[in-house]
């Protein structure tokens, strides 16, 4: 009996599956907008995507359009619980060809105490983005002082 490894080769061991109205349209927006490359496509017999994967740096994200009763995109379910965060070169530019590409604002891009600059979207899929750009190292002890000062300031 040949052995497998039970975590495949390229693959990381958390990948975001996402569900999409429309994910032809959204392979796109993340291409145009995130800079991914399509690794794998395979379509449905109706046309719809039943399975893609998009690389991105050393991630992966799996998408696929809605399979009935068993995947549902956000906007089926009335929005999403779930962001996710990547960092990327320049968010000021990710983030303008986001909001040029469809994407609505969640919150502008600004400098976080974190020592991140990072802004949120919500794609035109539902789908919410935290996109960030490291600008700064930050200690814990420095980090948990700016942020005792930012609640104390209500901001």
């Amino acid at each position: 009996m040949v052995s497998v490894n039970p975590i495949p080769e390229h693959y990381p061991q958390v990948t975001p599956y996402l569900c999409v109205d429309g994910a032809a349209r959204a392979i796109e927006f993340y291409k145009t907008v995130l800079g991914t490359t399509e690794r794998v496509r395979l379509p449905m017999p109706d046309g719809t995507v039943g399975h893609c994967e998009l690389v991105l740096g050393n991630c992966l994200i799996m998408l696929s359009d809605p399979y009935p009763g068993a995947a549902r995109s956000p906007k089926e379910l009335g929005g999403t619980a779930v962001t996710i965060s990547v960092y990327v070169e320049d968010v000021d530019e990710v983030f303008d060809r986001a909001l040029q590409e469809g994407a609505t604002s969640i919150r502008a891009v600004e400098d976080q105490f974190y020592g991140d600059r990072s802004g949120q979207f919500e794609d035109p899929f539902g789908h919410r983005w935290n996109v960030n750009s490291h600008i700064e190292d930050v200690t814990r002890e420095e980090m948990q002082r700016r942020m005792g000062s930012q609640a104390d300031s209500g901001s």
